[in-house]
């Protein structure tokens, strides 16, 4: 057997003692809500970002069927068995998922809730960005852009869903404060690129004048450009999400600007929150991401591709 230095083992003591002391091996199952929308793309990107930084192990849970509930409840039936250390969770639906989080908490697994907001259930905390005032400050954003004018489009995702709900009150509230732009419709493409298309081409058979168009997610946003772009009519758009996808087209000049709700970050957090928690180191309960709108004058930052990103910390995000 090799001897031991007094210096290793002087190191040795060190490591354990600092706070950032790691137990190797630990996992973290992450749900995501499906496999087609970008934005939950950069939560899995961030959440294994964190993991390599924080040396332990992710485990990705991905409905193969978008948004599918039965599909969640049996892999949250799966993770109960396999008894990660940690799970950090999107529901697919904020209500219906509400007895998946009591099992998880019935298994004594900890549980961080990221994006949509749980309706019930006992969570370490919970890390979303402000769905109402990023809805509210994209849509000014395109009315200022309209010169107080015109009219409007709205595109909604998923009805019922939480981001949903609050992003398209702030758009509606943004239009309150414009008294001259007028709302020709607000229809559901679901967050879906392809519904969005089918849906922007049909209000365009309808309406021989759409000024601008506020989507609720980048892909929605995308839709609508193409389904303009097809009929030859031109008209202001702006997502939200802050994907790669927008950036592109805000730096072509086709997209006006998109809200940053930033899954990445949310991937990152919820990720570093569930090991401190189970490192015994202090967490927050809630961390709420700032809104952000991202055009032509901010847009270089977000092209760094997310792979190549670096995770904020917890510290320089908390707000309690």
């Amino acid at each position: 057997m090799r001897p031991v230095s007094m210096l290793a083992l002087a190191a040795a003591a060190l490591a354990v003692s600092l706070g950032d002391a790691r137990a190797d091996g630990e996992s973290i199952a992450v749900f995501t809500k499906n496999q087609t929308n970008p934005y939950f793309q950069t939560v899995r990107v961030g959440a294994e970002t964190a993991a390599r930084m924080l040396n332990v192990k992710v485990i990705q849970y991905v409905p193969t069927k978008p948004d599918s509930i039965p599909e969640q409840l049996s892999q949250v039936e799966d993770v109960i068995v396999k008894k990660p250390q940690a799970i950090v969770f999107i529901p697919v639906d904020y209500k219906a998922m509400v007895p998946a989080v009591e099992k998880m908490n019935a298994a004594n697994i900890p549980v961080v809730n990221i994006t949509d907001r749980i309706a019930a259930g006992n969570l370490v905390a919970y890390v979303g960005a402000d769905d109402y005032n990023i809805g509210l400050a994209t849509a000014r954003h395109l009315l200022k852009a309209m010169g107080g004018k015109g009219n409007v489009i709205i595109l909604e995702g998923v009805k019922g869903s939480l981001t949903n709900i609050d992003r398209v009150r702030g758009f509606t509230d943004a239009l309150k404060e414009f008294p001259n732009v007028k709302l020709l419709a607000s229809q559901p493409a679901n967050y879906q690129r392809l519904q969005a298309l089918q849906v922007m081409e049909n209000l365009m058979q309808s309406h021989p004048q759409i000024d601008g168009v506020l989507a609720a997610n980048d892909p929605m946003a995308v839709g609508a450009i193409e389904a303009l772009d097809g009929a030859g009519r031109k008209g202001l758009v702006v997502g939200i999400n802050g994907s790669k996808e927008a950036v592109e087209l805000i730096k072509s000049g086709k997209l006006l600007a998109t809200g940053d709700f930033n899954g990445f970050i949310q991937g990152c957090l919820g990720v570093e929150i569930a090991v401190r928690h189970l490192r015994k180191q202090p967490t927050p309960k809630e961390i709420i991401l700032k809104p952000v709108v991202i055009d032509k004058t901010n847009y270089q930052p977000y092209e760094t591709p997310i792979e190549q990103r670096k995770c904020p910390r917890v510290a320089e995000l908390a707000t309690n």
